[in-house]
Parts: C-alpha cells; structure tokens; sequence
C-alpha cells in the first residue's frame, strides 16, 4: 500500500556530500539557474568568470546550511559592465561562454554555460 505521507521530497533531506549540478537551461538566452548542495555548514563561494577567467560577478559568498539551494543567473549584468575587446568593436557575438564555480568545505568544481544572444 502507498503512504503519501511516509514519502520525503530530495528538497526535504539533507545532502551528504557537495554537489554542483549542471545550469538549467543550457545553452540559456539571458537567465539560467544554478542548483548545488551542501553536506555540512560552511562557507560557500559560486562565482560566474568569463572566457577570459575575469570574475563576472560573486552570486554567492556566505556560510549555508546543510541543504540544496539554487541561484539564478541573469547574463544582462555582463554586458552593462563588459567593455569592448581590442579591434573588436561593434562585435556581437552570437554565443558567450561562461564558468561558474563552486568552492565549499574541501569541495570544488568548474562547469561551462553557454549564452545565446
């Protein structure tokens, strides 16, 4: 017999190890989110580099609990403090490249996105 209320959701329980998943969506046209858990309570630190590995912005920088969390994205803060590459002005590529990493406890990890303008 199925009991409904025996039943925990993954958002309920706790992680017992970090993890960083993949952004969602990817490729992504201006915003994207970004999910990741923590095993135990210490600081975490999610940042977004461009190509370049030049910090785009910190989306987190704080000590967290035990649990999974998301952050969104939104790529248009890139392009209101980018400046234009050398010879290159006037470009607008069609698709921009970013890192983003995550670096919690003993745990890091670097994963790709891909922005479609």
């Amino acid at each position: 017999m199925y009991s409904h209320s025996n039943n925990l959701f993954l958002s309920e329980l706790e992680p017992s190890e970090f993890y960083l998943s993949p952004n969602y969506p990817n490729p992504f046209r201006e915003k994207t989110i970004i999910k990741y858990c923590v095993a135990y309570r210490t600081r975490v630190l999610l940042t977004v580099n461009n190509e370049k590995n030049e910090e785009i912005i910190k989306l987190v920088d704080e000590v967290k609990n035990p649990g999974t969390y998301e952050v969104e994205f939104d790529a248009s803060i890139c392009h209101s403090r980018e400046s234009l590459p050398d010879g290159k002005a006037g470009e607008n590529p069609k698709e921009e490249t970013f890192f983003y990493r995550f670096e919690a406890g003993d745990y890091q990890n670097v994963m790709e996105m891909l922005l479609i303008k």
